[in-house]
């Protein structure tokens, strides 16, 4: 298997030789909005984390039982699957406006 890999990728950087592309440059290209889609990503969670806190402290009050605690951490990885979509979806329409109307220079 070691042999097949190493054969495999010897041949790509072959043929990238072969077409004048330098096999040591980096195939990744940019991401310029990387830190926003972690940002919104982060506050998704901590808003997803505050507003299940406050459901849960009104719903199941101070007294939680052992069957109303596994409610209680369905709730949170609930809320923190919802607003860390929501930020992710956030962050795709900031990326999107942006590169439908690009600044003007």
């Amino acid at each position: 298997m070691v042999f097949g890999i190493r054969y495999l990728s010897n041949k790509e950087k072959m043929a990238m030789i072969e077409r004048g592309i330098h096999p040591g440059v980096s195939k990744s290209a940019p991401k310029p909005y990387l830190s926003l889609k972690f940002g919104l990503l982060m506050v998704g969670l901590g808003i997803g984390l505050l507003v299940a806190l406050i459901t849960v402290r009104n719903v199941f009050g101070q007294g939680i039982t052992r069957a109303e605690e596994g409610q209680a951490v369905a709730i949170y990885f609930g809320f923190l699957g919802i607003f860390g979509g929501l930020g992710l979806i956030t962050s795709f329409i900031i990326e999107k406006k942006a590169i439908d109307n690009p600044p003007l220079k």
